[in-house]
């Protein structure tokens, strides 16, 4: 057993190291694990069920705000309760908790969304939660919200109240957040119950640290109060400006003697890099948090987030439209510490986790020393950052194939309109596909990159460690990855030593193979009487539009069937993809009343249509499948019924199809030619 003995000194300056917000050296990449809307695919299941996948590339992975919002589904931008409810949008409290034991478990921290410039409310303008935990209340109180909150809306409501409701004396030491209560933090009970929450988060969900949002509603030193008093590894402020001196003013304002608490999103450096996409990769760019070595400690680069992407065409955003690969390859080649987005990893997984890779073999960290602007020619942006490791050369634009390698690199990756190269004086094995599972037999390129007289490639591909008598391969060789298990490794083979062993684990062809299936979903009205039943059917992740017509209300559904003397309105579907589920909203006559929107059905369910309504006057739906027996007592249809034709995606044809495929018809599959 090792014994460690600290001096004061020494103790002091691990204080010192947890109080500073985000540590140096640090070698880690972060994933923001969800966009916006990302319910389903940022589920706390589907995240967990990621981790082996993540596991080699990423440190941290930074998940949505995990506590329940109130009614609707929720982003967790309104946040209500911080204590007593983790039944989110993502999933309950044990999922939660399950995956962040997991991701725990294979080296990954969970970065939480905190929330704590503003606070939801239950029914009225200033009356928040009353909850306890571990014994001990925690309550907000009008007096805890911003005299000027919603530029003073609050406070001529609650001037109107009777007896008069009493704010905070205080004004807001941010920016102003219209719609919900803006906090007073020189309140001493703001700041015990946001100690107590963030306290939670950290020790008993086993979080490993903050994403403290909107940080320009509050003065920056409250995050050093909170930081100092919980000594999070990681906090990062989304303080949302394009401007370098501005994000570096708030970083500096979170400092306590001497040291600042927290680090920051680099939205200069993104904007810096949507605008060399925009110049075609022709122009210089522009200076980032990261191009400061005062700073690059603590900035937290990325080109995307929930907030800039493109939502839809009435929320387009400020997306970046083109060369995401090359954006991606930008900050994952410079200092300070990168931030994937979701959807950059789930489009382009095998080139982001060779750039991570060519990141960590380099050795670079957040305080690396990146020269930017190294060359910058027409069509062509290059830089450079000098790894513990090697040194790296990121070029960028469609010229990159242009850009004369220098002396003493190799090229180790490329892509659309980047190149990343090696300087040999790294002395390693370099294997261009990124372990992990794959439908398909694969190839992987072998380069050597040394500068060592005469060095050679040695591998094998059946997990044992490659000697100077292994299968040997010229740089730039391809491997054959077939179907099955393969561990690869490949080393550099110089006079008889072998050494720079690197592993690669693919999984080609070995999950199960999807077979379409059919589900049917079932509603029963007789507790709101309606005569009629219409269903409107979305897949709430692909955005497919399952009614005949694509027009609310949807389907008029006319099929019935009874169980145990009950009548319910069913209607049959097909899942054709492995992740594909169904969403619902059910109406009667045109459209209204209708229902709240009932998601994510994969098989089958019966729904009773609850009396109760939500705000806006929606009746809600109860999920009563496991109540149900399992063998169906009678079935019945309209006479109309059998007339009608359906094809696998569900789509309703009153008469037979023209168009060659298969199609569903009196319950049976019929192949049109």
């Amino acid at each position: 057993m090792k014994k460690f003995f600290l001096t004061a000194a020494a103790l002091m300056g691990a204080a010192s190291m947890f109080a500073q917000g985000w540590p140096a050296n640090y070698e880690g990449v972060m994933l923001q694990g969800f966009y916006w809307d990302s319910f389903r695919a940022s589920k706390w299941q589907n995240l967990e069920a990621q981790a082996d996948d993540l596991a080699p590339y990423f440190s941290l992975v930074w998940v949505p705000q995990s506590a329940n919002c109130g009614s609707g589904r929720s982003m967790g931008y309104d946040d209500l309760y911080w204590f007593s409810n983790y039944n989110s949008s993502f999933g309950n409290e044990a999922e939660l908790r399950s995956m962040i034991k997991t991701f725990k478990s294979k080296g990954i921290g969970t970065i939480a969304d905190v929330v704590i410039n503003h606070r939801n409310t239950l029914t009225s303008w200033t009356d928040f939660p009353t909850e306890t935990y571990k014994g001990t209340t925690y309550q907000m109180y009008s007096t805890d919200i911003c005299h000027d909150d919603d530029g003073g809306k609050t406070y001529k409501w609650a001037n109107n109240q009777k007896p008069k409701v009493s704010l905070s004396s205080n004004n807001d030491t941010g920016n102003d957040w219209d719609g919900m209560r803006d906090l007073d933090h020189n309140s001493s009970n703001v700041q015990n119950v946001v100690k107590a929450y963030l306290d939670m988060l950290l020790n008993d969900f086993g979080y490993a640290g903050f994403r403290y949002d909107m940080v320009k509603g509050y003065a920056g030193k409250f995050t050093g109060i909170y930081n100092t008093a919980l000594k999070p590894r990681f906090s990062v402020g989304e303080y949302w400006d394009g401007n370098a001196t501005t994000v570096k003013t708030w970083i500096n304002a979170t400092k306590v003697n001497g040291e600042p608490t927290s680090a920051a999103f680099d939205f200069p450096v993104r904007y810096a890099v949507r605008d060399l996409i925009s110049s075609n990769w022709s122009n210089k760019a522009k200076d980032g948090l990261v191009s400061d070595a005062a700073y690059r400690q603590y900035a937290v680069s990325f080109v995307e987030n929930h907030d800039t992407e493109y939502r839809s065409s009435s929320a387009q955003q400020d997306p970046i439209r083109k060369d995401t690969l090359a954006a991606n390859a930008y900050i994952l080649a410079s200092c300070g510490t990168p931030c994937v987005f979701y959807k950059h990893w789930q489009a382009y997984p095998t080139d982001i986790n060779m750039m991570i890779n060519a990141r960590h073999i380099a050795g670079i960290t957040n305080t690396s020393n990146t020269t930017f602007n190294e060359y910058v020619g027409s069509k062509c942006n290059v830089l450079k950052t000098e790894g513990s490791h090697g040194t790296l050369y990121a070029v960028m634009g469609a010229n990159a194939d242009a850009y004369q390698t220098p002396s003493g690199y190799t090229e180790i990756l490329r892509g659309n309109k980047y190149r990343y190269l090696l300087s040999n004086n790294s002395n390693v094995a370099w294997v261009d596909l990124p372990s992990g599972s794959y439908d398909n037999a694969q190839k992987a390129r072998l380069t050597a990159v040394s500068d060592k007289q005469g060095a050679q490639l040695v591998y094998t591909t059946d997990g044992s460690t490659p000697t100077a008598q292994s299968h040997k391969a010229a740089s730039g060789t391809l491997i054959d990855i077939p179907a099955g298990t393969t561990t690869l490794k490949v080393g550099l083979l110089v006079g008889s030593a072998v050494s720079a062993v690197t592993t690669r684990t693919y999984k080609v062809g070995l999950s199960d193979t999807f077979k379409p299936y059919d589900i049917t979903v079932n509603v029963n009205v007789d507790n709101v009487g309606w005569s009629s039943v219409n269903f409107w059917t979305w897949d709430d992740m692909y955005g497919d539009n399952f009614t005949s017509t694509g027009k609310w209300p949807g389907d008029a559904v006319t099929s019935t069937k009874t169980v145990e003397g009950r009548k319910w309105y069913s209607r049959t579907y097909s899942i054709d993809k492995r992740d594909r589920m169904l969403s619902f909203v059910f109406s009667t006559a045109s459209g209204s009343p209708q229902t709240v929107d009932v998601y994510d059905l994969n098989k089958d369910a019966y729904l009773e249509i609850s009396a109760n309504k939500d705000g806006q006057s929606h009746y809600y739906v109860n999920d009563v499948t496991s109540q149900m027996p399992t063998a169906i007592t009678t079935v019945t249809a309209d006479a109309p019924r059998s007339k009608y034709w359906y094809d696998l995606q569900g789509r309703q044809y009153t008469n037979r199809p023209t168009q060659p495929g298969v199609y569903i018809h009196s319950g049976k599959k019929i192949v049109v030619k």
